[in-house]
């Protein structure tokens, strides 16, 4: 296809979202170099966010112009190969298995904590914040955090696993506030080094394994922003590790993105360059690995906080740069800035959604208690 006719097309898709080029409106696109068409043609969401790392092209309000895509479904009309190959890479290997488990630790979350801690707020919990009652950030992921024991039930004294334990942060809040004991699992040096220091004098424990080998007791079992990098091979093995270690009165909370339709993979662009070897899950791919092994007791939505708490965290990385410039280069600044603000996009079109779901093993007698 010639270059007059990628750019007509590119120019068309883009009107259809109400998107100008060059225009004067904030979530209009500012092209910076005419090699912009051909890659988004070639290459859809790849060519589109490689571009904008390459500083290729602009826009003042990204999110917004990343939503207006999003509504219109534009990257359904354009499909490239990178997003088959990646359908076929997937059905042909299990991508979260064995040392390929671990990479999203390796590449994502030991990027560096200083660069987490500037985004992330008060507590590092690098999943949705809860703002139903919430004016602040610190105050969402509180909430979120307070929400979880609630829905569990948490009690002193109680043997807790936390599946995905991050820096920590929800264990040591469960620990101070509800006087829980915890075991963390999480396949980050990084965030290993940092839960322990931060869980220190409490009675938790944090290690670093694969979730699978995992072989005890406990009371309570909750997965909070991790279920996202097991994929759709493995999400029946997670749920027989979390009944063949719950008490058999027991409970399970999982907290994930979820999507609106099945998949075996993620977006091209977020495989290469954010979270390698992730995907989100269906609530058909859920249903389908939990049943014979639990009753779902509570399916709580609450996805357009994630929009919320996503600007958040560009506010803070924004406000952070300065200090971060010496470690992290202008490509990096974009890259993270575009994972962001198209991560948002996709919350506030409803693309994607967050959910809550406690689960338990042979059904709570009664009912459980719708708790927000």
């Amino acid at each position: 296809m010639k270059r007059a006719s990628l750019k007509s097309r590119t120019v068309s898709l883009l009107a259809d979202c109400g998107i100008c080029v060059d225009g004067d409106s904030p979530w209009d696109i500012q092209i910076h170099d005419e090699d912009f068409y051909a890659r988004v043609i070639a290459h859809g969401s790849m060519g589109l966010g490689e571009s904008y790392m390459d500083g290729q092209w602009d826009a003042a309000d990204l999110d917004g112009f990343m939503y207006r895509l999003l509504v219109a479904h534009v990257d359904e009309r354009v499909r490239p190969l990178d997003d088959a190959r990646l359908w076929i890479k997937a059905e042909l290997l299990n991508l979260q298995r064995g040392r390929r488990a671990f990479a999203v630790g390796e590449r994502h979350y030991d990027l560096g904590n200083d660069l987490f801690q500037a985004m992330l707020g008060k507590r590092l919990v690098y999943s949705c914040g809860y703002w139903h009652a919430a004016r602040t950030l610190d105050g969402a992921q509180e909430a979120k955090l307070d929400l979880a024991c609630r829905k569990l039930g948490f009690a002193p004294g109680m043997r807790v696993l936390d599946i995905g334990c991050g820096w920590g942060e929800a264990l040591k809040f469960a620990a101070e506030r509800y006087g829980i004991e915890g075991v963390g699992v999480t396949v980050s040096e990084e965030q290993a080094a940092y839960a322990r220091d931060l869980c220190r004098g409490l009675p938790v424990e944090i290690r670093i394994q694969d979730y699978r080998k995992i072989d005890e007791r406990f009371d309570r079992i909750f997965s909070i922003g991790m279920f996202e990098h097991v994929g759709v091979k493995n999400y029946r093995t997670y749920f027989d590790v979390v009944r063949r270690c719950l008490a058999r009165d027991g409970l399970t909370l999982l907290h994930s993105i979820g999507a609106n339709t099945s998949s075996n993979h993620t977006d091209p662009w977020i495989e290469r360059y954010i979270f390698p070897n992730s995907m989100i899950p269906s609530a058909a791919q859920i249903c389908k690995a939990a049943e014979r092994h639990f009753v779902i007791e509570d399916w709580h939505g609450f996805g357009p906080d994630y929009d919320r708490t996503l600007m958040a965290w560009i506010a803070n990385f924004d406000r952070a740069w300065p200090g971060l410039s010496a470690r992290y280069d202008e490509r990096f600044r974009r890259m993270w800035r575009y994972y962001l603000s198209a991560s948002a996009a996709s919350f506030r079109s409803r693309r994607d959604q967050l959910w809550q779901i406690v689960l338990s093993p042979r059904g709570v007698p009664g009912g459980l208690a719708e708790i927000r």
